[in-house]
């Protein structure tokens, strides 16, 4: 490896976008919350593309069942951090990639330890309805409460459970998001609490609807498409 230059990893990349986007893909901080079936996916985007720094954040260790669609779930890895192992697998892509893995779950509580400050993009890949909801408060405010630094541009991924068809994946704002259960339920959450997002921002969803499919039924080609979408959101925006 060490005689393989980094602009030879991503030369296909910058004969598509050129060498002022590579330095400005190569510069970018993104931080991510959750590592599972969409964000795993996400993560993998990202730093193939050329991604300089990526903070990784995931309380989780491998479990398997999360075989059946999550990047880092290989019977070899079950019960280690997946944020751990998603780590050393990106580094094998881009040794020269700034990789950091916080396993640790993101709350209202430790939401200022992450210093969301320091970077220019968050994506919300998190499964608990609370710490999402959370999340996306905390990133659409205006400004920072304590500075007058503007918030990262951020992105969220809604639900991709019991859904089947790769083909419906979309982007929409928030608020123009309909027939995804799980932003319906943020909506509910934040009219009880009389909490709102104060900035616009865009969400991946679907609008697949599979009655019959059990809760928490998933597939790897649909979770996939959420992550990849979620990062190409980010590339589209430094491109």
């Amino acid at each position: 490896m060490n005689d393989i230059r980094t602009a030879d990893l991503f030369c296909r990349t910058e004969r598509l976008v050129g060498s002022d986007a590579m330095r400005r893909l190569e510069e970018a901080r993104v931080l991510l919350f959750g590592v599972g079936g969409v964000g795993s996916w996400c993560a993998e985007a990202l730093i193939r593309s050329g991604i300089g720094h990526l903070t990784m954040v995931d309380p989780d260790n491998v479990d398997p069942s999360n075989i059946n669609r999550q990047l880092p779930a290989l019977t070899t890895t079950l019960g280690r951090p997946k944020v751990v192992v998603m780590r050393e697998r990106l580094q094998e892509i881009n040794p020269a990639a700034d990789i950091v893995a916080l396993q640790q779950r993101f709350s209202a509580e430790n939401a200022p330890s992450f210093h969301l400050e320091e970077f220019d993009y968050v994506i919300d890949a998190i499964d608990s309805m609370a710490d999402k909801m959370e999340l996306i408060l905390l990133c659409t405010q205006k400004l920072l409460s304590t500075t007058n630094y503007q918030l990262p541009t951020f992105y969220s991924s809604m639900g991709a459970a019991r859904k089947m068809d790769p083909r419906q994946v979309r982007v929409s704002e928030f608020w123009k998001v309909d027939g995804c259960p799980l932003a319906a339920s943020l909506r509910k959450r934040m009219r009880r609490a009389v909490r709102y997002p104060e900035r616009k921002f865009q969400c991946v969803w679907s609008p697949e609807r599979n009655e019959t499919a059990q809760t928490g039924g998933t597939l790897m080609p649909v979770t996939a498409t959420f992550g990849i979408m979620l990062a190409s959101l980010v590339l589209q925006d430094l491109v």
